[in-house]
């Protein structure tokens, strides 16, 4: 039985990186870049459990990707290893940074073979090949370490070391900071970290991501009601009647967003916005779809085409098809040719031939944002 348990950290906002999509979720092949990384290290020893922290809003999402154990991450690094820390039962805790891309196999074997009941934590390092000042100062660069992730420590020493309140940027000073030994073993240049999108160019083990398209299908109902407008796209129609639902019920709207997080593998919208939340009341359902979109754009999808269609008896929709083309075309920002809008009846058949309520359909097609070519 393993003895180290495995954690990776991916819940950083990518606030530096320089690009739409967040760089946990660059797509590398057909894999975002957070699981890439982490199924790579995970055949590279023998772990007894993986944790892997995730943003959030985003840890339902990267649960839906994996078999790891997924946990919400903290508002900083120090953080999330603490929010990991307890679910960790083993001696030993490797940690590295889903920005750490290109771990190499040897380096963490040496730091496996390196253990010894002594040390509290093995750190991998690359000597700095340029001249070091500090302070305004030369200082001899031979006695410089730049220090890299993955980093094995003692759990027990960890988690003693993380209770301060001062941050720190890596486990090996945390643990060095409380009395703790560190030993320092040779690391690799191609474990650069991913900070700045020019790194990208630097790190020969990401290939590009794959090219081919994400599908996915929504369907949505709503029953007519009373003294409530009829909202269809985002846009206003005239009838006496409205929707019901929690939100303004725009049942091709809704449809519509189970689409995208389908092609997305997201799940639906009932999980992303649940009719038992209060901050969903009442609100426009193009507010909810601008939010999809972005979320979208951030993990690395880009919107093809819609295909929707509104089936209603009553009323007449025709005359604003193409209000309603332009409108979701506007908050996905797509040509409008890329939005397709349809009406039909069903011909007095069923509760929406019975002039009961609206039901919608949608089809969404996505590819992966190519950051190769950025």
């Amino acid at each position: 039985m393993s003895d180290i348990t495995l954690i990776m950290l991916g819940a950083g906002g990518s606030t530096r990186f320089g690009l739409p999509v967040k760089k946990q979720w660059l797509w590398i092949g057909e894999k975002p870049l957070w699981l890439y990384v982490t199924d790579n290290v995970a055949q590279m020893a023998d772990f007894a459990k993986i944790i892997v922290t995730a943003h959030p809003q985003e840890a339902a999402f990267y649960a839906r990707y994996c078999d790891y154990e997924v946990i919400a991450g903290g508002a900083s690094r120090q953080a999330s290893i603490a929010n990991a820390l307890q679910k960790v039962t083993t001696p030993y805790v490797l940690i590295s940074d889903i920005a750490r891309a290109c771990i190499q196999p040897q380096v963490l074997a040496n730091m496996l073979d390196a253990r010894d009941e002594g040390i509290d934590c093995i750190a991998p390092f690359v000597p700095s090949p340029d001249t070091v000042v500090y302070k305004n100062e030369t200082i001899d660069r031979e006695q410089v370490k730049l220090i890299q992730t993955p980093q094995l420590s003692r759990t027990q020493k960890l988690r003693e070391a993380i209770t301060s309140e001062k941050e720190f940027t890596d486990e090996s000073s945390a643990i060095k900071a409380v009395g703790g030994n560190v030993l320092y073993v040779p690391g690799d240049v191609r474990q650069r970290k991913l900070t700045y999108k020019e790194d990208l160019f630097y790190l020969p083990c990401l290939k590009a991501p794959a090219h081919h398209q994400r599908i996915g299908q929504g369907f949505d109902v709503h029953a007519f009601c009373a003294e409530r407008p009829l909202m269809l796209c985002g846009v206003q129609i005239d009838y006496d009647k409205g929707l019901a639902g929690h939100s303004d019920a725009d049942v091709a709207i809704h449809a519509l967003i189970d689409a995208l997080l389908g092609a997305a593998g997201f799940g639906d919208i009932g999980e992303l916005f649940p009719d038992n939340d209060a901050r969903y009341e009442g609100i426009a359902s193009t507010q909810l779809l601008e939010h999809v979109a972005s979320l979208l754009r951030s993990c690395g999808f880009v919107i093809d085409n819609i295909d929707l269609t509104i089936m209603a008896q009553a009323p007449k929709l025709a005359p604003y098809k193409k209000m309603m083309q332009r409108s979701i075309a506007q908050i996905l920002r797509l040509a409008t040719h890329k939005v397709n809008i349809k009406a039909t009846t069903t011909e007095k058949l069923g509760f929406v031939g019975r002039k009961e309520g609206i039901a919608a359909q949608a089809i969404a097609t996505l590819h992966y944002y190519d950051w190769s070519e950025a």
